[in-house]
């Protein structure tokens, strides 16, 4: 597989994964069903979800830097580094997925893995 159609298959990822988020930020999906379960009032909702909202936003750029569909706003290194810390941080939430309170949740854990795998493809091709 190329580094391109990893991207691409990421952004389509990360877009649904966005949509999904703003889906629980206005009410429409419930947030009981997200971040493992542990959300516990409307407030902590709107914090984490803007945070993931925040972070998917960055994750989106840092791929259409990469895959060179915007302007190069970031050196290449620091793009390559972020990358690098989005891998870690997919690795992670693949075991919190795992363990997470919902079966729905736990479900992302395959995602959240395809995620690892196709970033260790863009990162590789990298070199």
């Amino acid at each position: 597989m190329t580094a391109s159609r990893s991207i691409k298959i990421i952004l389509g990822i990360s877009i649904a994964v966005t949509l999904f988020h703003l889906c629980i930020l206005f009410k429409i999906i419930p947030y009981d069903i997200a971040w493992g379960g542990r959300l516990t009032n409307d407030s902590e909702m709107y914090v984490f979800e803007s945070i993931s909202l925040l972070v998917n936003f960055i994750f989106i750029v840092v791929l259409l830097i990469r895959g060179k569909f915007i302007k190069q706003l970031l050196p290449a290194k620091a793009v390559h580094v972020i990358l690098w810390v989005f891998l870690v941080l997919f690795a992670l939430n693949t075991v919190g997925n795992i363990f997470a309170e919902t079966n729905f949740e736990k479900g992302f854990t395959f995602v959240t893995l395809a995620l690892v795998v196709l970033l260790w493809v863009i990162l590789k091709k990298n070199k």
